[in-house]
């Protein structure tokens, strides 16, 4: 017997999605998928110790996948009413007629598709503690996260900070917001799959901007996050927030050249995006991939090996099936710096004549490369290793063009030597190729954050050209 299905989404709302293909197929359409999807969100904002806003969202949507006559479109709805959603049906498919015909639009086999989410919780990423949380509770654990005082600026947490080299510093803001939300969205279609993921999040944010003697600015931003309450890191945010505004104060400018380029593992991910992008076989298909023509070959320094691990349990960014129902799996994507997979969906596969996969990367893990230096490894043994070079700590603007890989990144960071960092550095663009990057891979850390659904570590790259 299927287990009883408990959720934001309703019997009621589920009896209402059932009810959609049943119409969509009287009507006339040969395959149908809908998604019913629900979420809420609280969030409590502090400003300057205060309390300054509390919000309450929540959101419901149906979205309809029709395939009828070799044609397909989309719709989407927040209405469930019967009367009323049965009327929207019957006109999407009547919409979905006048398309133009293309036969490779069809819902995955069902072999394909997973059969194990009956209950949305079996990926371990709801807690249950979300159900008990109140107002005051909220605004109680947005406080306890500010170190700003009202009455002489700083709390005791945070007050040794400035201290020292950061005498005369002043906060002029602590911007704070504590949230969490639960998602719940189910999703189903004509050939008998049904599948549901339920997750709960937890999350702090703070934004620090300070004052420097000379009457300069700088902020510094952290966060964390988690799918449980009891994994959110406490009581560090703020503080964190405040360290980096101040390691900002007196940037110097930076010669041109080539040099050793350590990413932070909080941005690093801005570098593997575009890998993920051109890997996909949409863009493969239309000539916007600089790794057309790459699967089974090395294209990457032997160091880079990613894989996707979607099935991880109570991690963020897992996920038993994507948005078609097929079931995901964890896999290599890149293996020693071969590209191992393309992302590949049912409508790519048919339309290119190519095996299909998953449509996308559910939980990339970029695992550690340390050419040969043994144990953990982050940004501050890089440097060691490296000996000089620049700290990239943000990226500002830029682009990656995704046919040809080439790019260009506004970065901020710290320039640094005997592998120690000597001043803030900011406004320089760097500049290059994709695969040119990746090959110059020298190191990947051991530190990707636990918070993050992209397990992207602290990245090493060598002869990266900067200019300033």
């Amino acid at each position: 017997m299927e287990e009883r299905m408990t959720g934001l989404i309703t019997d009621e709302e589920i009896r209402a999605a059932e009810g959609c293909m049943d119409v969509a197929e009287r009507c006339g359409a040969q395959q149908v998928r809908v998604v019913l999807s629900k979420s809420t969100l609280d969030a409590c904002s502090m400003l300057n110790g205060g309390l300054d806003k509390v919000s309450r969202s929540s959101d419901r949507s149906v979205m309809l996948y029709l395939f009828a006559d070799g044609k397909y479109g989309t719709f989407s709805t927040n209405m469930v009413e019967a009367g009323e959603l049965e009327k929207f049906v019957r006109q999407a498919v009547g919409t979905v007629k006048m398309l133009a015909e293309d036969r490779c639009r069809r819902l995955p086999e069902p072999e394909r598709t997973e059969k194990g989410a009956l209950t949305g919780r079996e990926l371990g990423l709801y807690d249950p503690a979300y159900e008990h949380l109140d107002s005051e509770e909220r605004h109680a654990a947005a406080q306890r996260e500010c170190i700003f005082h009202k009455d002489d600026g700083i709390a005791g947490h945070g007050s040794d900070i400035l201290s020292g080299r950061h005498q005369g510093v002043r906060i002029v803001s602590e911007e704070l917001e504590y949230s969490d939300s639960v998602d719940d969205s189910l999703t189903m279609d004509s050939n008998g799959f049904k599948g549901r993921h339920t997750e709960t999040s937890f999350a702090v944010c703070s934004e620090i901007t300070v004052e420097a003697p000379d009457g300069r600015k700088y902020s510094g931003y952290w966060w964390d996050s988690s799918p449980f309450s009891s994994g959110l890191v406490r009581e560090e945010c703020s503080k964190t927030a405040l360290e980096r505004a101040l390691s900002g104060i007196g940037p110097k400018r930076h010669r041109s050249g080539r040099f050793h380029m350590v990413v932070d593992r909080t941005v690093s991910s801005r570098l593997v995006s575009p890998l993920f992008s051109a890997l996909n076989s949409a863009s493969i298909q239309q000539e916007t991939s600089f790794l057309k023509d790459s699967l089974g070959k090395k294209i990457f320094a032997e160091g880079l090996t990613i894989a996707d691990m979607a099935r991880s349990h109570g991690k963020p960014g897992a996920r038993l099936f994507d948005s078609e129902g097929v079931k995901t799996c964890d896999m290599d994507i890149v293996r020693n710096g071969v590209v191992d997979t393309y992302f590949t969906n049912t409508y790519m596969s048919l339309k290119m004549g190519i095996a299909p996969t998953v449509e996308g990367v559910s939980r990339p893990v970029l695992l550690q490369y340390d050419g040969g230096h043994s144990g953990s490894l982050d940004a501050g043994e890089m440097m060691k290793l490296c000996g000089s070079g620049i700290y990239v700590t943000g990226f500002n603007g830029g682009n990656c063009n995704p046919a040809t890989g080439n790019f260009s990144y506004g970065i901020e960071g710290f320039a640094f030597r005997n592998g120690k960092i000597t001043h803030p550095v900011r406004e320089m663009v760097i500049t290059g190729d994709m695969i040119s990057l990746w090959r110059s891979l020298v190191y990947a850390g051991s530190d990707a954050r636990a918070c993050t659904r992209w397990q992207i570590p602290t990245l090493c790259f060598e002869n990266v050209d900067f200019s300033g």
